[in-house]
């Protein structure tokens, strides 16, 4: 990968149920312009760009009305589309990543490999279900999207927490610190697929 590819990307999804724009750029300075019409939400996006060191900016649009699921999870499908296109063909990246995180009593752990294939392990236990009006369940929904559409290899697990937010927080957070390192370029392997296979 050479100092002058640039890697970003902007998507637009539109559905009966959701409008959704994302830009991203994955050599940002932690840059963000968020606006889901879920505030909680857009908290948690912030973390991922403060954290990963990306610039992005998503506008959403949905029925919310019915509820925020629609809204969460096509920002995840769309936000997974801006980082494959962002990535491309994945030469010089580190490909994996990992991170803790802890907030005041809570601790999770994420990691990530840029492997191509889509799967989620995601393993946390919330002591109520709802933050304000979020629902808790709407945090797995949206990581499946984004690992289905960006096709990485995602492990959650929140270690510990009895509050509800900061279990969320120390996820999105770490998902952020874990993305900065996997999607950095390697320079012991500039333009080199970090694959035996050869292609990711």
């Amino acid at each position: 990968m050479s100092k002058a590819e640039k890697r970003t990307a902007k998507i637009e999804r539109k559905t009966l149920e959701t409008e959704v724009r994302v830009e991203l750029n994955l050599d940002g300075s932690g840059k963000a312009e968020l606006d889901t019409g879920v505030p909680f939400f857009d908290h948690m996006l912030e973390q991922i760009a403060r954290h990963g060191l990306v610039d992005l900016s998503i506008h959403a649009r949905g029925d919310l009305e019915v509820d925020a699921h629609h809204t969460v999870e096509d920002v995840g499908i769309t936000l997974g589309q801006a980082l494959s296109e962002a990535l491309g063909e994945k030469r010089g990246i580190r490909r994996y990543g990992h991170a803790y995180v802890p907030l005041d009593e809570a601790l999770s752990r994420v990691v990530v490999d840029f492997s191509g294939r889509p799967g989620l392990t995601y393993v946390a236990d919330y002591p109520r279900a709802r933050i304000g009006d979020f629902d808790v369940d709407l945090v797995a929904e949206f990581f499946q999207g984004l690992v289905n559409h960006a096709r990485l290899t995602l492990h959650v697990d929140n270690l510990r927490g009895s509050n509800a937010h900061h279990i969320a927080e120390t996820i999105f957070k770490a998902f952020g610190r874990a993305l900065r390192m996997a999607a950095e370029p390697d320079p012991r392997i500039p333009g080199v697929t970090p694959s035996t296979k050869g292609s990711l």
